[in-house]
């Protein structure tokens, strides 16, 4: 991996630096620890720009679109899609970083990249794909997120994957925590490249996307779930976070009802997890007060974390969704679809891999998997976990609809 050094990094023109003052604990896009291949640096970006640019203009990037965040596609317009949540995630992400002094552009990076691997039909397509795929090394969507980064994207002559900087995939790989113990396929092959450092903790910019991610679907979900009838008003009083958020905003406006009232508990709610996760880091920081990025890494715990009684505010708001949205007869009714959909997509491809694009056939073929069962279940389901929730009924009917090509 070429690494920029010191020497290098002083000639380097002054946008390859950033605009605002980083804490001693940030990443600096002058310092970063380079790319897996070799390639001249832009000259109006810094290393994480270009990152971010890459991923927007990447096609699993333009996919999330019809990708389910909770509701399928095309049960409404306003409902969030995985490529929604990604960009308020991206936002709450770039809010906390600048509030920490952390290096934004690398933060939302790793948020804009955190969900790339995420299949058709949300998490419950990701659990039928990971039942198919036991016998074959199971299936994550966060190790995928990192195939497409450094394997499926095929973009440039010279490599395949985008290229990223080391600080992203670091980012990516360990934004939750460590990785320690079994590895997956992308973090496994990634790793025999460059040395991510796995028994460490990530970067503060991937902690803060990683964080700002729970508070964007807790949030959103809820407002999903009011605009589906999942529950009401007078459910959410009954969840402490929630009837905290309500009662402060009707302490502002008493007549505050319908929309606005939605629209101004979520505004407060997202607020209130905001500023305690700043206190909480701050906290810790305070504690740990590390002078270099690596001091992040080496902390021996997560740096960006609720307060315990937010953690558990947090809790217990999860709870309340499982129970009433995740689990509700409509979402069930949905996923026993999926359940079909995911699971004959992936017998049907790996018993006659013929089925697959001539694209993917030649992927098959290339690898040497027409007689691997494990290499061809790789590929069948790096194609399953690529596909739209419309793309993945489509073929599903295109195979299995007797009529489909005879009306």
């Amino acid at each position: 991996m070429s690494k920029i050094s010191s020497t290098e990094a002083a000639d380097l023109p002054a946008y390859n630096y950033c605009a605002l003052p980083l804490a001693s604990y940030a990443c600096r896009p002058d310092q970063s620890r380079g790319r897996v291949y070799e390639e001249p640096e832009s000259a109006t970006r810094t290393p994480f720009q270009r990152d971010r640019d890459r991923l927007i203009h990447s096609t699993a990037f333009r996919r999330l679109q019809y990708k389910t965040q909770v509701f399928v596609y095309h049960e409404g317009d306003h409902y969030r899609t995985r490529l929604t949540h990604t960009l308020e995630v991206a936002q709450v992400t770039r809010s906390i970083a600048r509030a920490l002094m952390v290096n934004e552009d690398l933060a939302e990076t790793i948020a804009l990249a955190h969900d790339l691997g995420h299949t058709p039909f949300a998490h419950i397509g990701e659990e039928h794909l990971n039942k198919a795929m036991e016998p074959y090394g199971g299936f994550d969507h966060n190790d995928q997120s990192l195939r497409v980064l450094t394997t499926l994207e095929r973009k440039y002559p010279g490599w395949d994957g985008l290229n990223m900087t080391w600080e992203t995939l670091e980012g990516v790989a360990k934004h939750n925590g460590p990785v320690l113990g079994a590895r997956h396929l992308g973090v496994e092959t990634l790793q025999a490249q460059i040395d991510l450092e796995l028994d460490g903790h990530a970067s503060l910019e991937a902690q803060v996307a990683a964080l700002s991610d729970d508070i964007a679907y807790n949030n959103h979900d809820v407002e999903d779930g009011l605009r589906a009838g999942l529950f009401t008003i007078a459910d959410l009083e009954e969840i402490p976070l929630l009837a905290e958020s309500l009662k402060a905003v009707r302490g502002t406006d008493g007549g505050l009802e319908g929309r606005y009232l939605v629209g101004e508990m979520i505004r407060e709610m997202i607020g209130a997890m905001v500023n305690d996760v700043l206190a909480e880091t701050r906290r810790r920081l305070a504690e740990t007060a590390p002078q270099a990025p690596d001091d992040i890494r080496s902390a021996g715990r997560q740096s960006v974390a609720f307060s315990d009684g937010m953690r558990a505010y947090v809790d217990e708001l999860r709870a309340f969704l499982f129970e009433r949205m995740y689990r509700h007869y409509t979402m069930q009714r949905i996923w026993l679809k999926v359940e079909r959909i995911i699971g004959d997509l992936f017998e049907a491809f790996h018993k006659n891999y013929a089925l697959l694009p001539l694209t993917w056939q030649a992927r098959v073929e290339e690898s040497g998997a027409v007689a691997n069962d494990t290499l061809r279940a790789r590929i069948v389901a790096d194609y399953i976990a690529g596909m739209t929730d419309r793309y993945a009924i489509r073929e599903h009917e295109r195979l299995f609809d007797l009529y489909w090509d005879l009306r």
